[in-house]
């Protein structure tokens, strides 16, 4: 009989109606957010453990192709400069034969540049080539060192045509090689940090050098008329 008159009196209080349906209505409202908690506490442990391998897997993968991008940048970048190094290259012989017609008593200093040559052509390393590229810019400073001494073959078009085109070369390996260092510094450290450092190792992604200046060659060289 308690409970009818409860009821009863539920019925007749608009406000104790109004308080129950709002009660039912939150208890709805938190179910969809209660129910996976439960789900992932309720979770057998194999499917946690696969569940942390999937991530794991998927930050691999995307340490693993964020360094291979920047791998790329860094391949491409040195593509510029060996592009440029071979302009250098193929004036070689022309300012070879230049300068003999005007100081071909000069073997050491055109045989020399004549050997550096051929050792950049051979040369198949990034860090093979970047060594072969500091002799070689030394061995063109020698040339426009001797061509100080002999006063016709500074005043030679042929000569001063081809020290143009050396200094444009110079300025263009210039610019390819601020960019391509900046490609590799950001490449280098990357591969260097937890954890890229451990995708690293065992995907075998190496360190890539840097193209620096010699000391001596700190500007490039000036064009004489």
């Amino acid at each position: 009989m308690g409970q009818i008159s409860r009821l009863r009196q539920m019925i007749r209080n608009p406000t104790e109606q109004k308080t129950a349906a709002w009660k039912c209505a939150l208890l709805k409202s938190n179910l969809p957010s209660l129910i996976p908690v439960i789900n992932i506490f309720n979770m057998p442990t194999y499917l946690i453990a696969i569940s942390v391998l999937g991530l794991v897997v998927l930050i691999v993968i995307g340490l693993y192709n964020k360094m291979t991008r920047m791998r790329i940048l860094t391949q491409e970048a040195w593509s510029g400069i060996g592009a440029t190094l071979q302009q250098r290259l193929d004036l070689v012989p022309n300012l070879v034969e230049v300068v003999k017609g005007y100081a071909g008593h000069e073997n050491k200093t055109l045989t020399d540049v004549i050997k550096v040559r051929n050792e950049s052509i051979s040369a198949l390393t990034p860090e093979a080539q970047i060594e072969a590229a500091k002799h070689m810019q030394a061995a063109l400073m020698n040339v426009r060192a001797l061509s100080e001494q002999y006063p016709d073959l500074k005043a030679n078009m042929n000569f001063v045509r081809l020290q143009e085109e050396l200094a444009a070369i110079e300025e263009k390996l210039n610019q390819s090689r601020r960019y391509y260092n900046g490609t590799v510094r950001n490449y280098n450290q990357s591969i260097s940090v937890f954890p890229h450092n451990m995708v690293a190792s065992v995907f075998g992604f190496k360190a890539s050098p840097f193209f620096l200046e010699d000391a001596s060659a700190q500007t490039a060289p000036k064009v004489s008329f």
